[in-house]
C-alpha cells in the first residue's frame, strides 16, 4: 500500500479512475441539460412576467394574468429561498411518499436542477429584458407587432447578449451544486468520490481528486464561455462602405473599449 499522500492519489487513480471518470460524465450531462432546461423555463417565466396588458382589455384577461404572474412569483421565491440539497430531498422523497411516484435518481437530477435553474434565470433573463430601451417594445408595437413577436425580434436578442456571463455563471454553479444530489443517491461525481473514500478509508486523498476535477471543469468551461462572449462581440473593427465622395470607398473603424 502506498505510504504517501500523492502515492494514495495515485493508487485511488488506478484503482477507481473509471468511477471518477463517469461521474464527471454525469456531472456534466446533469449540468449541460439542467442549464439549458432551466434556461428555456426562466425564459418562458420571464416573458409572462413582462407582459403589460393593454388597460382596454378585458377584466378577464387582467385577473388571469395577475393570477399566473402571481404563482410564477411564488415559485421564483421559493426555489430561490431553499438550498438544492431541500429541494432534491422533498421532490425525490416527498413524490415517493405522498404520490407513490418513484422517479429515477438521474430523471429527478435533472428536474431538480432544472426548475432550480428556471427561478433564478426567469429574474436574470427579465432583468435582461428590463435593460433594453423601452422606446424599442413601444415602436415595435406601433408597427403592429404582439408582445410575443417583440420579444422574440426585437429584445430578446439584445438581452440574451447582455445577460451571457450570467448564463454561463448559472451553468458552472450547476456544475459544482450538482453535488448535493448525492443525497438521492445520483452518481454524480462527488457521489463517486465518496465511494472511492470509503474502500480505504482514503478521505483527504479522494476528496482532492474530486475537488481537482470539479476545478478542470470549472476553469474549462468559463474559459470557453468568454471565447463565446467574445466572437458574439464581433470582431474588433469592422470595415465601413461607401462615403459622401466615393460609395466605393472603405472606412475602417475600431471599437472601443
Amino acid at each position: 500500500m502506498p505510504t504517501t499522500f500523492f502515492g494514495w492519489v495515485g493508487y485511488l487513480l488506478d484503482q477507481y479512475g473509471s468511477l471518477f471518470l463517469r461521474g464527471t460524465g454525469t456531472t456534466l450531462l446533469i449540468a449541460i441539460v439542467g442549464t439549458i432546461l432551466g434556461f428555456l423555463l426562466g425564459l418562458l417565466v420571464a416573458i409572462v412576467r413582462s407582459i403589460e396588458l393593454d388597460p382596454r382589455a378585458s377584466g378577464f384577461k387582467r385577473a388571469l394574468l395577475k393570477v399566473a404572474q402571481a404563482i410564477l412569483g411564488v415559485y421564483i421565491e421559493v426555489f430561490r429561498g431553499t438550498p438544492m440539497i431541500v429541494q432534491a430531498t422533498v421532490i425525490f422523497y416527498g413524490a415517493q411518499q405522498v404520490f407513490n411516484i418513484r422517479m429515477p435518481q438521474m430523471f429527478a437530477a435533472i428536474f431538480v436542477i432544472s426548475i432550480n435553474t428556471g427561478a433564478y434565470m426567469a429574474e436574470i433573463i427579465r432583468g435582461g429584458i428590463i435593460s433594453i430601451d423601452k422606446g424599442q417594445t413601444e415602436a415595435a408595437h406601433s408597427i403592429g407587432l404582439t408582445h410575443w413577436q417583440t420579444m422574440v425580434s426585437v429584445v430578446l436578442p439584445q438581452a440574451i447578449r447582455n445577460i451571457m456571463p450570467s448564463i454561463g455563471n448559472e451553468f458552472v454553479i450547476n456544475i459544482k451544486d450538482s453535488s448535493v444530489l448525492n443525497v438521492i443517491s445520483v452518481t454524480e461525481l462527488f457521489f463517486q468520490g465518496k465511494s472511492a473514500a470509503g474502500t480505504y478509508y482514503r478521505y483527504f486523498e479522494a476528496y482532492f481528486i474530486v475537488a481537482v476535477i470539479y476545478l478542470c471543469l470549472t476553469f474549462t468551461v468559463t474559459r470557453i464561455l468568454r471565447f463565446i462572449e467574445r466572437k458574439m462581440d464581433g470582431p474588433d473593427s469592422y470595415t465601413v462602405l461607401g462615403s459622401t465622395n466615393d460609395s466605393h470607398a472603405n472606412f475602417t473603424v475600431r471599437k472601443e473599449g
